[in-house]
């Protein structure tokens, strides 16, 4: 019999910490899954920071890197440039890529370090206590924000579309966004992120996969009601797809 699932040797078995529902579970999954078909489990590096990806490294058996909140990318571009043939996996949250660290994310793009950027965003804070975040929608309610993101009044601003943004800047070499609410969409996902892991191996720029992800906790919702907000309110705001594609051809 042909096998059509195993557990992938780069994914430590491990109960969770995530809570039901969230999406970091399955887009840790999708990165194990990749690290194995790439055969680059002995030179993958996870750089991880403060937020619900702190956990990451629990997960990942390969090395991991853990720098402060929002200076993950400086750590991403010390190691890859020590060690240029390794994989090294830039994992972020938006509180932690879109806020504090937004100037080291900009930079680093913009200066084309070949490191990949795996961005989840699920448009709150996460494991602070679901504050506003850069990426909350407006009329989305926060711990910060209870009557909900108000851009003009409250001057809380705009959702930033960091895929978008990060797509107008010369180093950025592949920049696409895809979620994990449901079973098309995440096998999009990691062909999203296969992509981006096979160019930065080769050397081409910096690349970065943003992906949609639920969070019922904060969102104050169940797993299923999720899912679906994340389809009806998130995915019109953040379009899915190829956002910037210089390896051949957008598609």
């Amino acid at each position: 019999m042909k096998t059509a699932y195993t557990h992938p040797e780069s994914l430590v078995s491990v109960e969770t910490k995530y809570c039901a529902g969230c999406g970091h579970g399955v887009v840790t999954r999708i990165l194990c899954e990749l690290i194995d078909e790439m055969d680059a489990r002995g030179k993958t590096i996870v750089t991880n920071p403060v937020g619900c990806a702190i956990w990451a490294d629990l997960y990942f058996d390969t090395d991991t890197v853990q720098p402060p909140h929002g200076r993950t990318p400086a750590a991403a571009t010390g190691v890859k440039r020590m060690l240029p043939d390794h994989l090294v996996i830039c994992y972020q949250g938006d509180g932690d890529m879109a806020a504090i660290g937004a100037a080291e994310m900009i930079h680093a793009a913009n200066r084309g370090e070949k490191f990949t950027t795996i961005f989840v965003n699920n448009a709150i804070y996460g494991m602070t206590g679901g504050q506003m975040a850069p990426t909350t929608l407006v009329g989305q309610k926060a711990s910060t924000a209870p009557y909900g993101r108000d851009p003009v009044e409250a001057g809380m601003g705009y959702p930033i579309r960091v895929g978008e943004l990060l797509a107008t800047l010369e180093g950025s070499r592949y920049i696409a966004r895809g979620a994990v609410n449901n079973a098309v969409n995440v096998r999009k996902t990691k062909q999203y992120i296969k992509k981006a892991l096979q160019a930065q191996m080769q050397g081409v720029g910096f690349t970065m996969v943003e992906i949609l992800s639920q969070c019922p906790t904060n969102w104050g919702m169940d797993p299923v009601q999720s899912v679906e907000w994340l389809e009806k309110e998130m995915i019109p705001v953040f379009p899915l797809g190829e956002i910037k594609n210089t390896l051949g051809g957008a598609q």
